[in-house]
């Protein structure tokens, strides 16, 4: 895996620390910045219906697969949903 440019895991930091605050939203499909956060901290939006469908995610359901990739890995091969379908 390749190191993310400096400025990503500046701005990963950068979102932790306001979220301390405030609420962040951010919406990304950047594997670099998603790499910058754990499962816990994401929301995944899907199309259903029309309508945009808000679904928590968690560590306890990609722990098998946590083992073997990062959380950007794991988006980039859609499988914690959000993609096209």
């Amino acid at each position: 895996m390749t190191r993310p440019p400096d400025a990503i895991t500046l701005l990963g930091a950068l979102f932790r620390v306001a979220s301390l605050g405030t609420q962040v939203i951010v919406a990304t499909q950047s594997v670099s910045l998603l790499d910058e956060f754990s499962i816990d901290d994401l929301i995944g939006v899907e199309l259903s219906d029309g309508v945009s469908v808000f679904k928590r995610l968690s560590e306890d359901d990609f722990a098998y697969w946590l083992e073997d990739f990062s959380v950007g890995e794991l988006w980039d091969k859609n499988a914690l949903g959000g993609g096209v379908p």
